[in-house]
């Protein structure tokens, strides 16, 4: 049984870090909202933000990718930040295959430094208005971010296996 995975939190939380990790233990296909904000241009600003608009044609893509995947039996985990509700609730609704909504929290001190220490910050300006956007909508499972990567991950494992037993029949590739 394939499922999927949205992972959303503020600028710095460590989303990236623990769905590359969750992706590998799974296994599942990690896919990055902003990477395909980027590649496909389709960054719109407004009221200093980039737009709803645009991440809801960032959706269309990312479930064009995603359903097939799942079709076949491979789970996937989404990482981004997910500032509106409506943009989390449009991604579910295309993909109508089990989901867990995580949304990794903690202070915005870690988030700010957290962001110091990557090879190019966007700055503590910037991790501070992405944290407010994000923190203003309260969706899915929070889960401390705070703590070690090995014990996000393990958390989040455990929730998905309440759910997915271990020995409950699934297919990870073709079938």
């Amino acid at each position: 049984m394939s499922f999927y995975l949205l992972l959303r939190g503020p600028l710095g939380v460590g989303k990236t870090t623990i769905a590359d990790r969750l992706a590998r233990a799974i296994p599942a296909e990690h896919i990055l909202i902003d990477r395909i904000l980027d590649e496909r241009s389709f960054e719109e600003w407004e009221d200093g933000y980039i737009s709803e608009r645009s991440f809801l044609r960032v959706n269309e893509v990312a479930s064009e990718i995603a359903r097939p995947l799942l079709e076949r039996g491979t789970s996937v985990v989404f990482d981004g930040n997910f500032y509106w509700r409506s943009v989390i609730e449009d991604l579910l609704r295309r993909l109508r295959f089990p989901h867990f909504v995580f949304t990794l929290t903690a202070p915005l001190a870690v988030c700010v430094e957290r962001d110091r220490g990557r090879p190019t910050s966007y700055g503590s300006e910037a991790a501070q208005e992405v944290y407010a956007k994000v923190t203003g909508v309260d969706y899915g499972i929070d889960v401390d971010a705070a703590r070690p990567v090995e014990v996000v991950v393990g958390e989040i494992l455990r929730r998905v296996a309440e759910t997915f037993p271990p020995d409950a029949p699934r297919r990870s590739g073709p079938a």
